[in-house]
This record gives structure tokens, C-alpha cells and sequence, in this order.
């Protein structure tokens, strides 16, 4: 009976063996331990809460609305750091600037704001420095002058993330219907320049009475749409000692050659010199009765929309005139820039630099063509290649001359342009509006510096 019963016990066993090693490697492998990295934590720790975004619109070409872009990338970020939000305050490009001034002057700034090229802000100590939190391969990733752009006494105060530039916008249905030949490759001197002008001022009705324009432009404190002509002759405004030096015969000649498409030539829209920026604009693409007008590269996207929608006309793009220096260049406050407003808390601050970062990471750069504007990552180059309009302004680049990075720019601006406007208008000749002009900005500095 005991050997039955041991025999018994023996078989059992065997059975649950033989079930255990059929079944057991199946279970074990439905409830497997998690994978444990001993050398990582186990929850994510960074900083969490909100941070404030101030910016600009811009058209976005893909959608036709002004934010989308921006708000791809906050969405983006925010999934990649849960926790983290990133309230974007929208601001107009008129009120903007005073607001930002404002804010910066009370204490009260957004955590993230849009410089630009902006030294007044820059130069204002209300910004963090940027160097540490980037590695020498990072800086390096960048153009060298969008680097420059954001410095001031060696450090980076801004994170550059795209790059712009004016040009000449061209109706080319007006040159079609005069019978007058673009400018190839966008090159032409001031002479060729003049002559095709006078050939797209005309009476449509035949009469003596001009309804059509070649050429219409504006003068305003920070916008250069016309200072690639003014500059043209190789005039300097600020030397490399931050001196003041825009007098003397090349800026006397580079002025005129503006002057003289007025007061010479005849042919500019009546209201030259006295028109805003909205105005020159509706001139060219509403009532499309001007030939010609300088223009930033965003207003590509604009007159690609009008076409597409059947509201628009055929256009193209050609550099500025060229003088005695012998190519075509431009003025501009060429980089947009974003600043990170001085942070009580490292760890918010670093999170702020965490998304300047992803703002200009490869592949966003690549997608600045949604913008009409440009990369400013030496590695992603030209995005353009099947555009050449944008391609040629692209090129061009290198011959675009970045404001000056002196603290005082705005002031000094603001005090030039005013005495342009006076000799647009035919108030001053150009040797007096230029000794006015030096001697109110010496005085305005002189008075800047001992305050």
C-alpha cells in the first residue's frame, strides 16, 4: 500500500514537472520583469510650469494664416515636455516694438521675446547670455554673421533662427504691357535702372495725364527698402569704431541717386517719400499701377497667395541698382532673433533655452520656406533650389550689410531717416539734410553716453 501510494505521489509530481516545463517559459515571458537602466532616473525631472512668448505674425505660405508655424513648434515642444506650456502672446508689427520697450523698461518682459537685430535691446542688459548653454559645435553650426547679429561686448544675448533680406519686386504684366525686358538675372546698373523706370511711367489713356508708376517706396525708422540704393556708391553709416560717419561724397551721391527719381527723373508715384509702408504696398499689389518696389522677402508668399487665388498678376524679382561699388547690395535688419528676458529660476531658464533650441533644429530650418525667409544653419543651406527668385535673393545674401550693432541704433536712426524724409519731401538738399542729420545724432549720443 505505502509502495502504491509513494508510486502515486512519484506520478503527480512528474505531471507538474512536465507542466512547468511546457508552460512555465510562456508565463514568464507574459510577466517579465520591466527593463531597469540603474544609470537614468526613474521619472523625468525638469522644470515644469509656464513660460511667456511675445512674437510677430508672419504669413505662413502652406496655410495663409500669420501663427501657424510657430504654434506647430510650441505644439511640438510641449509634447516633448509634458508640463511645460508655452503661452504665445500675439503682437503687431506697429504697437510691438513700443510694447516690448515698455515692458522692458517696467520689469515686467514676456520670459521669451523677439529681437531681431535689435541692439537697442540687446545691448539693454535686460537679456540672459546664451554662451553657456551652448557647446562650441552649436555656435559653430551657424552662419558667422547671424552670431554677430546677437553679440554684443562677447556674448550671445539672442538665439538667431532665421535670416531675411530685401529685393526689388517686379509686376511683370507692367513691363509686358510697355514692351520693357526684366533686368537678367535681376542685375542692372542705376543708369539701366532709370531708363526702364521712365519707360513703365506712363499716360494708359494716352493723354498727359501719368497713372502709371515705375518706382514707389516709403522712409521709415527701421525699414531700409531703400537704402541698398543709398548705400550703392559704398557710403558707410557706422565704421567698425561704432563711429558715426555716413557724410562726405559717397553718401551725398548714394542720397541723390534716391532724390533723383523724383525730383529729376519723374518717375515715382506721386505720393513718394510721403507714403506708410501699407500704402506703397496697396499701391503695388492692390491698385497695381506701380512697376516697381523694394520689399522684404515675405511679400513673395504674399503675391504667390493673391496669384493662386486669381486676385494677383505675374511678378519677379530683380537686386538693387548698382553704382560705383560696383555690385548689388542691400541693408536690413537681416536676423530674427528671440532673447530670453533675465529668469529668477536656472531650471525655467534652461527650459526656455531647451525650446530656442528646438525652434532651430534641421528640420524646422528646413520648413523657413513656409515663412518666405531663410535658414541661418550654415549646414541646411539654400531650401530654395526650386525657386529661383528666392534662390537669387538667397545668393545675395552675402552682399547684405547688417544694421550696425551700435547701442544707440534706433536713436540714430530714427534721427537720419527723419532728415531723409525731410529732403523727400523737398525741404532740405542732400549736403544739408546729411549735416543735420551728424550733428543731431552726435548731440544724441554725447547726451546718451553721459546719462
Amino acid at each position: 500500500m505505502n509502495s502504491l501510494r509513494k508510486l502515486q505521489i512519484k506520478f503527480l509530481l512528474f505531471i507538474l514537472l512536465f507542466i512547468f516545463i511546457i508552460l512555465g517559459p510562456f508565463y514568464f515571458f507574459r510577466n517579465r520583469p520591466l527593463e531597469v537602466d540603474f544609470n537614468e532616473s526613474q521619472e523625468e525631472t525638469y522644470w515644469r510650469g509656464i513660460i511667456s512668448l511675445w512674437d510677430y505674425p508672419r504669413l505662413d505660405r502652406l496655410t495663409g494664416t500669420q501663427y501657424r508655424w510657430i504654434r506647430e513648434k510650441i505644439n511640438s515642444f510641449e509634447r516633448k515636455y509634458p508640463g511645460v506650456y508655452i503661452d504665445l502672446t500675439p503682437i503687431d508689427w506697429e504697437k510691438g516694438p513700443v510694447q516690448l520697450e515698455t515692458a522692458l523698461k517696467l520689469g515686467n518682459p514676456p520670459d521669451i521675446l523677439p529681437v531681431g537685430s535689435d541692439y537697442t535691446i540687446i545691448a539693454s542688459g535686460k537679456l540672459e547670455a546664451l554662451d553657456q548653454y551652448m557647446t562650441v559645435d552649436e555656435i559653430r553650426s551657424f552662419r558667422q554673421e547671424a552670431i554677430r547679429a546677437v553679440t554684443y561686448n562677447g556674448k550671445i544675448l539672442a538665439m538667431p533662427w532665421m535670416m531675411n533680406t530685401y529685393g526689388l519686386l517686379l509686376n511683370l504684366d507692367i513691363f509686358q504691357q510697355r514692351g520693357v525686358e526684366p533686368p537678367k538675372e535681376g542685375i542692372w546698373t542705376y543708369e539701366e535702372f532709370v531708363e526702364k523706370l521712365q519707360l513703365l511711367t506712363f499716360d494708359s489713356k494716352g493723354g498727359d495725364q501719368i497713372d502709371y508708376y515705375g518706382f514707389n517706396s516709403f522712409v521709415s525708422p527701421g525699414y531700409y527698402n531703400l537704402w541698398g540704393i543709398f548705400l550703392s556708391d559704398g557710403a558707410t553709416v557706422i565704421n567698425e569704431e561704432l563711429a558715426y560717419v555716413f557724410n562726405g561724397d559717397l553718401a551725398i551721391s548714394g542720397l541723390n541717386k534716391v532724390m533723383d527719381l523724383k525730383y529729376q527723373y519723374h518717375v515715382t508715384h506721386p505720393a513718394f517719400g510721403e507714403n506708410t509702408s501699407n500704402q506703397v504696398w496697396e499701391s503695388f499689389y492692390k491698385d497695381q499701377r506701380v512697376a516697381v518696389i523694394p520689399s522684404g522677402t515675405w511679400a513673395l508668399n504674399v503675391l504667390e497667395n493673391l496669384r493662386n487665388s486669381g486676385n494677383g498678376f505675374s511678378y519677379g524679382v530683380a537686386l538693387f541698382p548698382t553704382g560705383a561699388l560696383g555690385k548689388p547690395v542691400s541693408m536690413s535688419n537681416t536676423f530674427g532673433s528671440y532673447g530670453i528676458s533675465h529668469q529668477e529660476e536656472e531650471e525655467k531658464l534652461k527650459m526656455c533655452v531647451a525650446f530656442l533650441k528646438h525652434l532651430v533644429e534641421d528640420d524646422h530650418q528646413q520648413q523657413l520656406y513656409r515663412l518666405g525667409v531663410f535658414p541661418v544653419k550654415s549646414s541646411v543651406g539654400n531650401i530654395y533650389m526650386g525657386d529661383p527668385m528666392m534662390s537669387m535673393l538667397y545668393t545675395s545674401l552675402e552682399n547684405t550689410i547688417i544694421i550696425p550693432p551700435h547701442p544707440y541704433w534706433k536713436d540714430i536712426d530714427a534721427a537720419l531717416q527723419k532728415e531723409i524724409h525731410q529732403g523727400l519731401l523737398g525741404k532740405k538738399n542732400v549736403p544739408q539734410l546729411l549735416k543735420d542729420a551728424e550733428d543731431n545724432i552726435k548731440a544724441l549720443i554725447n547726451l546718451k553716453m553721459r546719462n
